[in-house]
């Protein structure tokens, strides 16, 4: 079978980060689990954040991650790349800098020798592209293909950020555009337009390393990514961690062309419905369409960086990033907490 003939998303039930785990099911999974405390361990399983820190020194601690998925794209290389960049962006969402990669690799046993080379060289492209190293790694076979990477990379322990540092006062900033996971959805069955599909494969394989270079600059109190739990689902991480509320401006939030017009015909990964009732519970939905709502739910692949700055450098760590990330957006404010629920849309 010749290469341009494989369909990858074809041999997967679910596509990309949308295969993931709801984040109501794991805290099951995790529950009653022993943990051991190490004071050097700045970071654990035991925080929904996006990667493990490690304190070496007083100046040096290892930020460490893996994620990997079934493909989210038919093309081995862009698959390939999706998922590098994905894998990567849990070590830039921590304020680190990747440089030592495992691959994490399932194939199935008939899958041309050139798809699986050209996925390869996917993650490999992308990998050096970050400044990173791929040193080696695992694969399997499996009837489904999956790809992804174990990450190693440094931060400052003094310099690390995680979902849980939000304060009442900061402003809200977002990096990518939502909707990936409408699209890919829409793709497996041909009904998405070819060029919002073209700009949500740019979208995924963007690096988050020009979103976190400009943020480390600036006070931000603290980050994540945006990928299967959905904006709300890791908004609603980052207001609990934080014990705090947050405000999300729905008209402020950029979606990929098409998504909208997908969502409101109710083409809908099923990672959504599991988003919306890990989060929906915690949620005012206020005025925001039906339509809208689902879309903030929508498992992303290789989403952007959600930010929570202190007010005072919002706006020119803003302006720097409309000049470097996919999508620059002001989404809402972090508030006090006053029992109840945790994130109002409006």
């Amino acid at each position: 079978m010749a290469e341009k003939e494989v369909k990858l998303t074809k041999l997967a039930k679910c596509a990309g980060c949308g295969a993931k785990v709801g984040a109501g099911t794991l805290a099951q999974l995790l529950e009653g689990i022993q943990v051991r405390r190490d004071p050097n361990l700045l970071v654990g399983f035991d925080r929904s954040d996006d990667a493990s820190v490690y304190k070496i020194s007083d100046d040096l601690a290892l930020v460490q991650t893996v994620d990997f998925f079934p493909p989210i794209a038919d093309d081995p290389y862009l698959f390939g790349q999706i998922a590098a960049a994905n894998a990567l962006s849990d070590v830039y969402a921590m304020g680190g800098e990747p440089k030592l990669c495992l691959n994490i690799m399932a194939v199935p046993k008939d899958m041309p020798p050139e798809a699986v080379h050209n996925l390869l060289r996917g993650g490999y492209d992308k990998v050096y592209e970050a400044g990173a190293l791929i040193t080696g790694g695992h694969s399997i076979l499996d009837e489904e293909p999956k790809y992804g990477l174990a990450v190693t990379g440094f931060v400052r322990p003094d310099k690390m950020l995680t979902n849980s540092g939000a304060k009442p006062g900061d402003v809200l900033l977002f990096t990518k555009p939502i909707g990936t996971g409408v699209l890919t959805t829409a793709a497996k069955a041909d009904m998405a337009p070819s060029e919002s599909i073209a700009l949500a494969h740019r979208t995924m394989t963007a690096l988050n390393k020009a979103a976190r270079d400009a943020m480390v600059k600036y006070r931000v109190h603290a980050c994540t990514d945006v990928t299967g739990f959905g904006l709300l689902g890791h908004g609603l991480e980052m207001a609990q961690g934080s014990g705090v509320e947050l405000e999300i401006d729905t008209g402020a939030v950029d979606f990929l062309p098409g998504a909208a017009e997908l969502a409101k015909m109710g083409i809908l990964p099923e990672g959504m419905y599991r988003n919306r009732s890990f989060a929906e519970s915690s949620v005012d939905s206020g005025p925001a369409e039906l339509w809208r709502q689902d879309l903030l739910y929508d498992p992303q692949t290789s989403g952007g960086l959600l930010m929570a700055v202190d007010p005072a450098d919002a706006e020119t760590l803003y302006g720097e990033l409309q000049d470097c990330v996919p999508s620059a957006q002001r989404i809402g404010t972090v508030r006090e907490y006053r029992g109840g629920k945790r994130i109002f849309l409006k």
